[in-house]
């Protein structure tokens, strides 16, 4: 008679999340709780109104639920409608503000990434006598605090003629700065050099060579780049607090700040403001989330750490 074998696997029996997995879980869900409330916060005061913030300011639900806040961040009120409904006297003009930072921030960028990822070639790629004597000077300037540099960028803008002008405001950073050109110099160094040696060797010069396979080899690292530039360009307050002083020029930051101080007779318009501030962070937010992944994913391949 066949002995009968039995092919019955015996599972091991699962255990349990170990202490140590609950305690990282639950701090990592503290992490996330304290970065959002912020955001959460911003929200509820853009949505209640003011009267009802005066009275109730530690609610951690809307007050009295409206959208007026938006209304007049957008610029939808008349004067006389956002002062009859509880809001400030004094106007924001969001899509000049929000066309202005736009342009601004458009500008540094796309100059930053064109003008650092050629000097980043230069020094990983060219040779030349004192390549890596310029390259640390050049990289000594991220230890120099850029309040040292203001009062020297503002005199040089006056002298051009471009106080009060987006070009003056996009200047001071629209050509390189010493972290975009360490960062994309990272990238180019990992570059096999037989790559740029066969389009030598095909005929292509160092310009070639540089705008049709090094700059769509490092499409990764330049797309990095450029958001964290974007985000940096667009978030910037005190210099274009320095240089704008009309309308004209006028930045989100900045205007969101005059905004806030411009009627001290009626108190702050806290619901307007805060929906000024989620509608101008929002685009950025977005920006971010969308890109998030490459980012860390770019840092760690470039061996920033």
């Amino acid at each position: 008679m066949a002995a009968v074998t039995d092919t019955t696997t015996v599972r091991p029996a699962r255990r349990g999340p170990s202490p140590g997995r609950v305690a990282a879980w639950a701090a990592l869900a503290a992490i996330v709780l304290v970065t959002l409330l912020p955001f959460y916060w911003i929200l509820r005061t853009a949505l209640s109104s003011n009267a009802g913030l005066a009275t109730q300011p530690a609610d951690p639900l809307p007050v009295g639920l409206t959208t007026d806040g938006f209304e007049r961040a957008l610029g939808l009120q008349s004067t006389e409608e956002a002062v009859a409904r509880g809001g400030a006297g004094g106007g924001l003009e969001f899509w000049r503000y929000l066309l202005n930072s736009v342009l601004v921030s458009t500008l540094v960028t796309g100059c930053q990434i064109l003008f650092s990822a050629m000097a980043a070639y230069a020094f990983a790629r060219l040779r030349w006598r004192g390549r890596d004597t310029v390259f640390a000077l050049f990289l000594a300037g991220l230890m120099v605090p850029a309040v040292f540099t203001l009062l020297p960028n503002f005199v040089l803008i006056k002298e051009l003629g471009l106080v009060d002008t987006l070009l003056g405001i996009a200047l001071p950073t629209m050509f390189m700065t010493p972290f975009a050109v360490f960062f994309l110099r990272q990238f180019f160094l990992g570059v096999p050099r037989e790559v740029e040696e066969a389009a030598l060797l095909d005929g292509a010069g160092k310009v070639r060579v540089f705008f049709r396979v090094l700059l769509p080899m490092a499409a990764t690292p330049v797309l990095t780049l450029t958001v964290l530039t974007y985000i940096t360009s667009w978030n910037d307050y005190f210099w274009p607090l320095m240089v704008s002083h009309s309308d004209t020029s006028r930045v989100l930051t900045v205007a969101l700040a005059v905004f806030r101080a411009q009627t001290p007779q009626t108190g702050v318009d806290w619901s307007g403001l805060m929906a000024a501030t989620l509608v101008a962070a929002l685009p950025m937010l977005v920006l971010f989330g969308c890109f998030a992944r490459r980012v860390v994913g770019s840092i760690g391949f470039t061996g920033i750490k």
